[in-house]
């Protein structure tokens, strides 16, 4: 497919490259410049698969140092520059162009810091999201945000997303989570924003770098929250006769004040695929399912789950079962944290991202059936119930253009429902090109130019990932 425009290649830089290759291997080791067709295949795309271009070369640093005679030898060289987390972005924020290097972070991995009295850690940012949590289990914490990819995604790219995940409702996405950065900017200068502590006086430019998509500047280390694990967490499935009916429920749960640890959304496509799969125990005989998790004592969690399982009744569960071990709670996560994986056995499919409010959801997700079915295609929902992130998963053959094109359409369509709901376009994806030309649908163009603003104070000549997030075309100058 090619329906996403990127900006046509700069010719004097393509021209250059070997002389700008040359420049790169004195700055790094032999080993962490890549330069072969072969090798930089990796990085033509990310996990929105669909787009894929080549990248003029890929460096790998291990130090801030590195990043920043990188960063600062790109910007006098006039060369575009990606940065890279563990690739694993839906919405193409780590596609390169051919004109472009890409900087990935995947070789700075180290833990540097766990200081359990003030309740933190100090990472590096290639190290993975699920990393962190492993590091102090031990003790009893764990790191909040927990999505899908967590095994593989990096903390770095978590920060240029604002990463979420099922227990985001609880306990926030990256941004509540992360307190501080070092990063390098595009000049090289190295920057420390927030750090160790709650609150840092005068502008919060934490708040502006979470959420980035890596256009401001390139995280190398972050300072992030880890909290004491609950005493005790029980997952309960709780199935519908339609989907309609848990939308419903989700909507009347929130509304009554009560915050689960999780609430997760699987429509009948969603459970069949992921029970075959992972032997979760899902109800096959129903039409909607919802995973809510709470936390505590065991008089907490009783007390909490007798009152969501009161105002389930009223909108028609029809099956509750309550995980009875370790052994239970981890299949039913298992299942969820495998939707993606286990829908890509069956079908190509593209995840889309956008959230809404949660007293929208048994009209959006009418709506989303129906726009699916107008494209005479399929969609398998699995999603952040809770606060209203939806992700819904189109399936089509990728190998059938115009079936492509549908899918995408379908998407788009959704996004655009999202918006109109009093929702937004992103949950925790980002924008990266996917959603790019439909920021004009959600922001008006005095919105735009002052968001456009703000990026151009830190990056003038719009060379750190420049193909994303904005429209192509009414750019705004410095």
């Amino acid at each position: 497919m090619s329906a996403i425009a990127f900006p046509t290649p700069d010719a004097g830089i393509l021209a250059r490259r070997e002389q700008i290759l040359a420049g790169l291997s004195a700055l790094v080791s032999p080993g962490a410049l890549i330069t072969s067709d072969d090798e930089r295949r990796p990085y033509e795309t990310d996990a929105l698969t669909a787009y894929r271009r080549m990248p003029l070369a890929v460096v790998l640093p291990s130090t801030t140092e590195e990043v920043a005679a990188v960063l600062r030898y790109c910007r006098d060289q006039g060369v575009p520059v990606i940065p890279r987390g563990s690739g694993t972005s839906l919405s193409g924020g780590a596609i390169p162009q051919e004109d472009a290097v890409v900087i990935g972070v995947s070789k700075m991995s180290n833990i540097l810091e766990i200081d359990y009295a003030n309740r933190v850690a100090r990472v590096q940012a290639g190290v993975t999201n699920l990393a962190v949590t492993g590091a102090v289990s031990a003790e009893g914490f764990f790191y909040a945000p927990d999505p899908s990819s967590q095994l593989a995604c990096s903390i770095g790219g978590n920060i240029g997303m604002n990463s979420g995940g099922a227990h985001c409702l609880k306990y926030g996405v990256t941004t509540n989570n992360v307190l501080g950065v070092k990063m390098v900017m595009l000049d090289g200068s190295i920057v420390e924003i927030g750090g160790g502590h709650l609150d840092s006086p005068g502008y919060d430019l934490l708040g502006l770098m979470n959420g980035s998509e890596g256009q401001l500047g390139i995280i190398t280390e972050a300072t992030v929250r880890i909290l004491r694990s609950a005493e005790g967490a029980r997952p309960v499935l709780f199935g519908f006769p339609t989907s309609e009916q848990a939308g419903a429920a989700v909507a009347a749960i929130i509304g009554a004040g009560i915050i689960p640890v999780a609430m997760e959304f699987m429509d009948k496509p969603a459970i069949e695929i992921c029970e075959a799969f992972a032997k979760a125990g899902y109800p096959m005989d129903v039409e909607a399912l919802l995973i809510i998790e709470v936390e505590g004592s065991d008089e907490e969690m009783d007390t909490q789950l007798a009152r969501i399982v009161a105002i389930a009744r009223e909108h028609g569960v029809t099956t509750v079962k309550e995980s009875k071990s370790a052994m239970e709670a981890a299949a039913i996560w298992k299942g969820r944290k495998s939707a993606f994986g286990a829908t890509g056995r069956i079908a190509d499919y593209i995840c889309m991202d956008g959230t809404i409010p949660t007293g929208q959801l048994p009209y959006v997700l009418k709506r989303m059936d129906e726009i699916v079915k107008g494209y005479g295609l399929r969609v398998a929902n699995v999603f952040h119930a809770g606060d209203g992130n939806l992700h819904p998963l189109i399936l089509y053959n990728c190998n059938d253009p115009v079936e492509a094109q549908k899918a995408e359409d379908a998407g788009m369509d959704i996004l655009k429902l999202c918006v109109e709901v009093g929702g937004c376009l992103t949950g925790e994806h980002g924008v990266g090109i996917e959603k790019r030309d439909l920021m004009t649908f959600q922001f008006n163009p005095e919105d735009l130019a002052q968001q456009m603003r703000v990026r151009t104070v830190f990056d003038e000549r719009w060379l750190l990932n420049p193909a994303k997030v904005f429209p192509l075309e009414g750019r705004v100058a410095a």
